[in-house]
């Protein structure tokens, strides 16, 4: 008796708790409605199935409990009974399913006038690519990656040159215009997740996967990694700012296009080049530059400091330390810290110009470990 009582309650909790749950009717900031639809659709069959299993053990448990003189009735199977639990389990299914393909089918349909930003995700980071003046994206390859190519466009592709790129975290986009969100994944398995958008899609090295929105409200939405990629997958975020044409359009054209930061980089100093190329491996996800803590020690102040390993040894962070550090990572770990980095396999001019960054951050010759 005590169970079925415990089983009733539950039910009658899971219906209080989503009929008076504050998070039940959050405003979205764009139009994708059909999907919060279709979840409620889900969320009612699949309630409505958990409650009256339970309300059904609850009273065959009261109905068959155990009494002086009674004896259980044995019946194998019941051919009328099954045919029915089978309709009914096959209505349901289709009932939450079909609603969602719908759906789905309309989330991959971009209209003609979509503007077109492309995502890259690598290991723990977020980039964006959105076409130049021509409207359209330049090719890109695996085979195209590099220091100075983190995206991966083909250099003698004309249609990529003007292609304008964001090496941030931060993407803006236009208030009120449909986006078509290509993703492109440049080592593992991620997930763009922007959840006030109801905006998801798993991103797959060696494939392009899209859908499309419309944003419908201006503010800032977090960007979140949806699968795990990793020991820095938590680190993994971004942002996405919604803002009317006008504010948008200035700040795309403070963007530097393919062929302007190729240029560029010509002209830069070593420590440029470094800044650049951690950019581009993701360093920054878990290595500071502003003194901040982070997930890896801080490079603000570090070159020359003497810092202490987790074997309790000391050595001074100079340009070898730094090296070994990129390619062997777990060989003089930094007290405080978990092995979680990676090694890199980085020439000796990307290791140099880093590690010309990392000086340029600040030197530190007083001793004291992180």
């Amino acid at each position: 008796m005590a169970l079925a009582i415990v089983l009733i309650g539950i039910a009658v909790a899971a219906l209080l708790f989503h009929a008076l749950s504050p998070w039940w009717l959050t405003p979205l900031a764009s139009n994708w409605g059909q999907i919060d639809n279709t979840l409620i659709i889900t969320l009612v069959i699949t309630g409505a199935v958990f409650v009256a299993i339970n309300v059904f053990i609850a009273y065959a448990l009261i109905r068959y409990r155990h009494r002086a003189g009674h004896r259980a009735a044995y019946e194998p199977e019941n051919r009328k009974l099954e045919r029915w639990l089978t309709g009914i389990t096959a209505v349901g299914i289709v009932a939450m399913l079909a609603p969602g393909l719908l759906v789905y089918a309309e989330y991959v349909t971009p209209p003609k006038d979509a503007w077109v930003l492309e995502v890259v995700g690598q290991q723990w980071q977020w980039s964006f690519r959105f076409p130049g003046e021509d409207g359209r994206l330049g090719a890109s390859g695996a085979q195209y990656v590099g220091a100075d190519n983190p995206f991966g466009l083909n250099p003698a592709d004309f249609r990529g040159r003007d292609d304008v790129l964001v090496a941030g975290s931060e993407v803006h986009l236009p208030l009120g215009r449909p986006i078509k969100v290509l993703l492109r994944s440049k080592d593992v398995l991620h997930g763009f997740f922007v959840p006030p958008f109801r905006a998801r899609m798993d991103m797959v090295p060696g494939m392009v996967t899209y859908f499309w929105f419309t944003p419908t409200k201006a503010g800032r939405f977090e960007i979140l990694c949806a699968e795990l990629c990793g020991v820095g997958h938590s680190n993994m975020r971004g942002e996405v700012v919604v803002e009317d044409g006008a504010a948008f359009r200035a700040w795309l054209k403070a963007q530097p296009t393919f062929a302007g930061a190729r240029a560029v980089k010509a002209a830069m100093s070593a420590a440029e080049q470094g800044r650049g190329i951690a950019e581009a491996r993701g360093c920054f996800a878990c290595h500071s530059v502003d003194g901040s803590a982070s997930v890896g020690p801080g490079w603000k102040g570090l070159f020359g400091r003497t810092v202490t390993l987790a074997d309790g040894s000391r050595l001074v962070a100079d340009q070898a330390y730094i090296a070994e550090s990129i390619r062997k990572p777990a060989a003089k770990l930094v007290k405080g810290y978990a092995p979680i980095m990676p090694p890199f396999a980085l020439d000796d001019a990307d290791v140099d110009a880093i590690g010309a960054y990392i000086a340029g951050l600040g030197k530190n010759a007083v001793s004291g470990g992180e």
